[in-house]
Parts: C-alpha cells; sequence; structure tokens
C-alpha cells in the first residue's frame, strides 16, 4: 500500500513519513481536526445542499485514520474485516455484543 511505502519515506519531503516521524499524538491531533471539518462541512451541507465540502473533508478523515492505523500496526483491510463480521447484525445487538 502506498501509505506504508511512504511512512518509511524521507520526512523530509513525505508528509506521510513526517507524520509517522513526529508521533501518535501529532497524527491523533490531525485525525480530531480532520474530524471538526467533516462535522461543520456537514452542518455547512445541511443549509446548503452542497456536500462537495464533506466529501473532500471525509477524504481527509479518512486519509488520516489510514495513517493511523499504519502507525498502530493495523491496516484499513483490518477495519473493513471488522464492518463484514457486524454485517448482518443489527446495530443494537452488535453494541450490546460488545465487551465493556
Amino acid at each position: 500500500m502506498i501509505l506504508e511505502e511512504r511512512r518509511h519515506a524521507d520526512p523530509s519531503t513525505s508528509y506521510v513519513a513526517g507524520l509517522h516521524a513526529k508521533g501518535v499524538n501529532k497524527i491523533l491531533e490531525k485525525v480530531g481536526e480532520e474530524a471538526t471539518e467533516v462535522i461543520l462541512a456537514a452542518k455547512g451541507a445541511e443549509s446548503s445542499g452542497n456536500v462537495e465540502e464533506l466529501v473532500r473533508e471525509t477524504a481527509d478523515l479518512w486519509f488520516h485514520t489510514m495513517v493511523l492505523l499504519g502507525h498502530m500496526e493495523s491496516s484499513p483491510a483490518a477495519v473493513l474485516e471488522e464492518l463484514e463480521r457486524r454485517f448482518g447484525t443489527s446495530g443494537l445487538e452488535e453494541k450490546a455484543s460488545r465487551s465493556k
């Protein structure tokens, strides 16, 4: 995956490598920023009917979340597997089955 390749690139020339070099707290900061921007874009889209900004901000959130997963030695594939596991289970049943 390209994000894994960029993780090992020169941090001075790769945004992804730079995030990894700065550590998990910097990556979490970016995920939080992007999540906030998704919320704001959704509110804007609700009133304007234009979802273009929401799509762009969601792409940024997904990107930074994938960087976080890689940093934590996981992957988007693991998330997809979890979603597949949940498929066919009602949301309420799935939530009740989580260990507390």
